[in-house]
């Protein structure tokens, strides 16, 4: 198990996740943030930063968003796991059901 950013990431893309993250597994995509499950701890760290509450344990995902739990996973199909977002830095590619919506706007903070 692992856990999942969903859709309330896609154009945000805080990144105070990315801080918390003991084990640098949260990768940046072009519109969203994934978390590597192959090297994500299940710590949950990343959970309680998050700012509009996208990340969720694998088994807690809500039913609207499922389908980011195979998105994580597929976003590394082929890149595989490369041992650390911050060498690898922005992947410039996302998921296609990320790259389908259209603009998400978020209220300022």
């Amino acid at each position: 198990m692992t856990y999942v950013i969903a859709e309330p990431c896609v154009d945000l893309k805080d990144k105070a996740c990315i801080e918390e993250c003991p084990v640098d597994c949260i990768y940046e995509g072009e519109r969203m943030l994934y978390i590597q499950p192959d090297e994500c701890v299940d710590c949950g760290a990343c959970e309680p930063v998050c700012p509009v509450e996208a990340i969720y344990y694998e088994d807690d995902v809500p039913s609207q968003w499922k389908p980011y739990t195979e998105a994580n996973v597929a976003f590394f199909a082929e890149i595989g796991s490369p041992g650390g977002a911050s060498k690898v830095g922005k992947i410039d590619k996302d998921h296609p059901i990320v790259a389908a919506l259209p603009p998400q706007e978020h209220d300022e903070a």
